[in-house]
């Protein structure tokens, strides 16, 4: 059935402002919002005693207190050292509890499929995964059907039930990309005519979701990132292919069919200045065609952690072609969508996204930008496991987070 989202409520007027943009409500039978209000600010600024939640939030302390007190007993949160030297007594600071809920991911990539586990802080606990040649529908499923169980038991006895919920990371359409993965159509057909998440919801003891695997690394991004998180920016996710997501007013948008942000479809010129779809030009499967050409083996491209041990002349022609790719696609999403940022990320080395940014920062400045003012780029904080993580972030925004404006389906 359709997954439920949290329903925004507005305070009473009598309540006065809170910082951030973040307001709880007081009134009875809504324990579950304010709940998920605390937890998603202690995700996103650390350990908080009861007296800061309740200035951020505007909530009365005692409605904090009760609260704080709910989500110990149901060990979400856990007590920091008192911290004295203040009058009155002292404040004692609380955080999330790292074992208070754990996450499954499954990413379901073009040569790989991962599936991780997480615990409450978003850190991978366990993993296990499989590469091909491309994609099939019963190689994963029955990847899952082995893994699943097996990683379950492995966790010990009592936090088994606090798994809350597996979520998945795709492509979408993926039948449609059989000629640039060499497979067969008629084994890429079965992603047409096959639900893979109602045939992982019929063996999983947990919830399942599906969100396009891009978005999801958007969301980790979200979600698990570090650093400053302007509250909208674009986000480039480079893999075999690139992907994208958009974030507004610090909210995931995922649009009408869950597809918003699909930045790899974009039109940008090529490297011989004819027009075609970003995928062509910034993705990891052009290095791969280039390694190949070389007579070299691409295989390291999609080890874990990736290495990127190649000749510097393959490497350089490919960052400058994704880096005028991106900078393009950059300046065209930034005519449409006033964003404060555009976020690079993708299954690279960190010293390799850090050179795609520098070079994209100087392509982008080589471009027109009369009547735009184009975004900074910076690079994304989560790194090559961000769609796997932003799978295992679906069921934790699901059950614990705020409102994060995406369309989710439940298994």
């Amino acid at each position: 059935m359709p997954a439920t989202e949290p329903t925004p409520l507005s305070p009473s007027a009598s309540e006065r402002p809170a910082e951030g943009g973040l307001r709880g409500s007081n009134q009875a039978g809504i324990r579950a919002h304010n709940e998920r209000l605390v937890l998603s600010i202690l995700r996103r600024q650390g350990a908080l005693a009861k007296s800061d939640i309740a200035r951020i939030t505007g909530l009365s302390a005692q409605t904090v207190s009760v609260i704080m007190r709910a989500l110990e007993a149901d060990g979400l949160l856990i007590r920091g050292e008192p911290v004295r030297g203040r009058i009155g007594q002292p404040s004692v600071p609380m955080s999330l509890n790292p074992e208070g809920a754990f996450f499954f991911g499954l990413k379901i990539g073009r040569r790989s499929v991962d599936l991780v586990l997480t615990d409450f802080l978003g850190r991978i606990t366990a993993q296990r995964r499989q590469t091909y040649r491309y994609p099939t529908h019963d190689a994963v499923v029955d990847f899952v059907a082995r893994a699943l169980p097996e990683m379950i038991a492995a966790l010990p006895p009592p936090l088994r039930a606090r798994v809350g919920g597996l979520g998945i990371a795709m492509p979408f359409q993926l039948w449609n990309w059989a000629q640039y993965l060499g497979a067969p159509q008629a084994e890429m057909d079965d992603w047409r005519n096959r639900d893979i998440q109602a045939e992982i919801a019929a063996f999983s003891p947990v919830p399942v979701y599906v969100r396009n695997d891009a978005t999801a690394a958007c969301g980790a991004e979200l979600v698990f990132g570090t650093g400053e998180r302007p509250k909208d920016f674009l986000y480039f996710f480079i893999a075999y292919f690139i992907g994208g997501g958009l974030v507004l007013n610090g909210q995931l948008f995922t649009g009408r069919t869950g597809n918003a942000g699909a930045l790899g479809s974009m039109p940008v010129p090529g490297p011989d200045g004819a027009m075609r779809q970003l995928i062509s030009v910034a993705s990891m499967a052009s290095l791969e065609t280039y390694l190949s050409e070389a007579g070299l083996s691409s295989d390291a491209l999609w080890d874990t952690p990736p290495d990127w041990t190649m000749p510097e002349a393959i490497l350089d022609r490919w960052l400058t072609e994704v880096a005028a790719g991106l900078a393009h696609a950059t300046l065209a999403a930034a005519s449409v969508v006033d964003v404060e940022a555009a976020l690079i990320d993708g299954w690279m080395p960190p010293e390799v996204r850090a050179r795609l940014v520098e070079r994209t920062r100087r392509a982008l400045a080589r471009l027109d930008v009369a009547g735009i003012e184009p975004p900074p780029i910076r690079e994304g904080s989560v790194g090559a496991q961000a769609r796997s993580l932003g799978a295992a972030s679906i069921p934790l925004s699901q059950r614990y987070l705020v409102d994060q404006n995406a369309f989710l389906k439940e298994g």
